[in-house]
């Protein structure tokens, strides 16, 4: 039984005094104006190295994986894209089979050194063609179950039962389900210039007895100013880290995330877990797809390329290992439009200096389609499964991912 359990008076008290937090407006609140309150009063933690970290990265709205890691060698690849396929001369061959396309030069790099593992044919059984419930399916890694908690959030729970101060970070304007927990509540921000303390004008006198250091007349006064003082910190503290870092690493044109994620490491900040999403549905290519997606896979393998040299310069690059995912592929064939439909399988990239690299699972047919898509051949909770126990150090998988699920041999 864990500890959630065994107080089960004490949290449940927590989390009503921390939903009435927010709505009495104390927290810090990102650039979608969405509060987040730090979850418990600050318990400091070194971060200054050694420590593990997992930074997943979203590639929301369906990347298309076969235009990403190209199955040059297979025809039927070529018969069901006759416009859309990419000449086997222009890509940057990985091996005598797959290619990536030509901009993705960080990508061949990171494969080639021996620190990216690609994961093939990543799906689950009944897929979802829908954005959301796919996507939602992902995030919570319990398909068609409506699990109310993403498998980090659980990770985080399950991991880390005394509820360290920024544990889980989400790098994007909302909070993610995939971050969601019942225990710990994730810091959120976007752009962290616009971190604020939210509030009405009627509830600011309150904010400020909260926050102004006052000496607490109970336990539940000293937990609702222990709360505050977090939230300020936090919020102080995010802006200070990433309006100061410095790097001469060029994080490319296009920056969705990473570089913050390297500011807050490079602070020192405790976080184990670091969530980010490309801007949302950005890879839904179903028109003029080519010009497009050969954008997007420039800009995501720039960004990334640019964060793990960025954790070499900063000597953590043996400390941090990434995944990559969307959350489905598209469909074999194109359309008529110059584009690619919604799909099934796709591949999932784990990427850092602990990774074995090389190809994992087995790639999908191009001919034995289950109605025109590719049919999955490694259920993706395989690579929680892996980043959670092998990565994470965190054994009972079951109790986060409500399963067993074999992991993958792509970890040191």
């Amino acid at each position: 039984m864990t500890e959630q359990h065994t107080h089960r008076s004490g949290p449940a008290r927590r989390d009503l005094l921390r939903g009435a937090l927010l709505g009495a407006g104390l927290g810090v609140v990102g650039q979608a104006g969405l509060p987040v309150v730090f979850g418990q009063p600050a318990r400091a933690a070194s971060g200054t190295g050694g420590e593990r970290i997992l930074v997943v990265v979203e590639l929301s709205g369906a990347n298309d994986g076969l235009n990403t890691v190209v199955p040059y060698a297979d025809d039927a690849y070529y018969r069901a894209r006759p416009r859309l396929g990419l000449p086997a001369r222009n890509l940057r061959k990985i091996s005598d089979a797959y290619g990536f396309p030509a901009p993705m030069v960080h990508f061949e790099r990171l494969f080639k050194d021996g620190n990216m593992a690609i994961v093939q044919g990543a799906g689950y059984e009944n897929p979802s063609f829908s954005h959301f419930s796919s996507m939602a399916y992902w995030h919570t890694g319990t398909p068609n179950s409506g699990d109310p908690y993403g498998w980090l959030g659980r990770l985080a729970d399950a991991a880390d039962p005394s509820v360290n101060a920024d544990y889980l970070v989400n790098v994007q304007a909302g909070q993610s389900l995939a971050v969601r927990a019942q225990r710990h509540v994730p810091l959120v921000f976007d752009d962290p210039a616009q971190l604020a303390r939210g509030g009405l004008a009627s509830e600011q006198a309150a904010l400020r007895t909260l926050s102004a250091g006052a000496t607490p007349r109970n336990a539940t006064e000293d937990f609702l100013f222990g709360v505050a003082t977090s939230a300020q910190h936090a919020e102080q503290r995010v802006q200070a880290a990433c309006a100061g870092y410095r790097t001469p690493v060029d994080y490319g044109l296009v920056r969705f995330g990473l570089e913050r994620v390297a500011a807050l490491i490079a602070d020192g900040f405790a976080t184990r877990i670091f969530y980010v999403s490309y801007p949302r549905n950005a890879f839904d290519t179903h028109v003029y797809q080519l010009d497009t997606h050969a954008r997007l896979l420039t800009y995501v393998s720039d960004h990334i390329g640019a964060f793990m040299a960025d954790m070499k310069r900063l000597g953590r690059a043996d400390d941090v290992t990434m995944m990559v995912f969307s959350e489905f592929g598209r469909r074999v064939g194109e359309n008529a439009n110059l584009g690619t439909d919604h799909g099934t399988a796709g591949p999932v990239f784990v990427i850092g200096n602990p990774v074995r690299g090389g190809l994992y699972g087995q790639m999908p047919s191009l001919t034995d389609l289950d109605d025109g898509n590719l049919r999955y051949t490694t259920d993706f909770r395989r690579i929680y499964a892996t980043l959670i126990t092998r990565w994470m150090g965190y054994q009972d998988q079951a109790a986060v991912l409500r399963g067993e699920f074999a992991p993958l041999d792509l970890l040191g």
